[in-house]
């Protein structure tokens, strides 16, 4: 190795030293959670989320875990109406099952995840919380699973279409901010939107 090499190695560890938290597409994974949280897309609540991942990540750095991710606006904005629908759709229903007074028919769900990151699973949990009538209860990162508690079956269609669903929207947040061979590896062809399909598609 040249001198100019060692100088570089040198500069990229001293880097990584004063900026432990120097990852955008963990930022970017931050600002949008709390987007999400607040339930409305701002400059003001962007500029806040950013200050306050910046700030958590300096002064609690995370873990380092692997994220090979990219982003990809067009896939974030999907992702992004999807949640709002879904939201917005969740409500409408847990508000006409109260006026109507029926009784609910709770569940228990256990959903695999296609994707084995430890940042996936966190933020499908993350944003499956968000959506009125489920809550995430527990997480297995070892099984790639989440466990999640349903308000109604018969309003999310069934175990099966409940858990189809969470499945896409964990298939949203890749086509958001996965890499290429995260989504290959994941079943699916890469691309920004559900219209590009799965790999077991083209078999």
């Amino acid at each position: 190795m040249n001198k100019r090499s060692s100088r570089s190695v040198r500069h990229a560890v001293l880097q990584s030293e004063r900026f432990p938290h120097a990852s955008m597409g963990l930022l970017i994974g931050l600002i949008f959670v709390w987007v999400m949280l607040w339930g409305e897309f701002t400059v003001g609540n962007v500029v806040a989320g950013f200050l306050l991942a910046l700030f958590v990540t300096t002064v609690a750095p995370f873990p380092s875990a692997p994220f090979d991710g990219r982003f990809r606006p067009w896939g974030v904005i999907l992702l992004v109406l999807f949640v709002a629908w879904e939201m917005m759709q969740a409500t409408w229903q847990i508000a006409w099952f109260v006026i109507c007074g029926s009784r609910p028919h709770p569940a228990v769900i256990k959903v695999h995840l296609k994707s084995k990151s430890d940042i996936y699973i966190a933020t499908v949990a993350g944003v499956t919380g968000l959506i009125p009538g489920t809550v995430v209860i527990d997480t297995n990162r070892e099984e790639s699973t989440i466990y999640v508690h349903i308000f109604d079956c018969r309003l999310a269609g069934g175990t099966d279409a409940a858990r189809e669903s969470i499945l896409i929207v964990e298939e949203r947040i890749l086509r958001a901010f996965a890499s290429h061979d995260e989504l290959v590896s994941a079943g699916y062809i890469p691309g920004p939107s559900r219209t590009y399909g799965r790999l077991e598609d083209q078999a």
